[in-house]
């Protein structure tokens, strides 16, 4: 483990939303000397050389092999691992396919994400066991959690934020058509407008689309 040897590890996060990686590096900061952010990236490739990418897929295409092909075919990342709320068998079949190292839970309170990390930078695959779903660990941070809004209506907001159509939100996010809408009516009330219009520009305003910037380095990281 690199704890146990005196070096902490180095970590790159990626996801196209701000907010939700820097969420996850305050999460971390707590275990600076098992694990540094080395950067944090949003819409940039992983330029830094670094032990492990931890790739949170918020507001991502859960079907989109792209990303995550990229993440793994880049030298300057030793490790990959995929961090998300949805745990459903054939996305990690799928994750497993593109030859990452990891798959883990966003239920993972922080001291057991980091120990996973360390697993997986020792080389040992870490998969979390299969779920249709698993709730937040504390700490983390998303657009509209201020609002009111769950990890899970956010998601999908930010997903209709995007341009997409119902169903495309049904597929990427392996949910049916049915409870998509019904999603879609709890946030129209949370958030009080009466059409998706009305609900994208709200998105717009608030940070539900992606940004298009890399933050350098965290917090004095190397």
């Amino acid at each position: 483990m690199a704890a146990a040897c005196g070096t902490p590890i180095k970590v790159a996060l990626v996801n196209d939303y701000d907010v939700v990686v820097t969420g996850v590096a305050y999460m971390l900061d707590r275990y600076a000397d098992r694990v540094v952010v080395a950067e944090l990236d949003t819409n940039r490739t992983v330029s830094d050389v670094v032990d492990v990418v931890l790739y949170d897929n918020f507001a991502q295409p859960e079907s989109d092999r792209d990303e995550v092909g990229t993440l793994v075919a880049n030298p300057a990342a030793r490790r990959v691992v995929v961090y998300t709320w949805n745990l459903h068998p054939p996305l990690i079949q799928s994750a497993r396919q593109q030859g990452v190292d990891g798959y883990l839970s966003k239920a993972l309170p922080a001291r057991d994400l980091v120990s996973a990390l360390e697993r997986v930078h020792a080389g040992e695959p870490v998969f979390a066991d299969t779920a249709a779903r698993v709730r937040s660990a504390p700490g983390l941070d998303w657009p509209g959690r201020r609002e009111g809004l769950t990890d899970r209506e956010s998601e999908i907001l930010a997903l209709i934020t995007q341009g997409m159509s119902n169903a495309q939100v049904a597929e990427l996010t392996f949910l049916s058509p049915n409870t998509v809408k019904s999603y879609i009516r709890t946030i129209y009330q949370k958030i009080q407008v009466g059409s998706r219009t009305q609900a994208v520009l709200w998105g717009v305003e608030r940070g539900f689309t992606p940004d298009h910037h890399r933050v350098e380095h965290w917090r004095g990281g190397p």
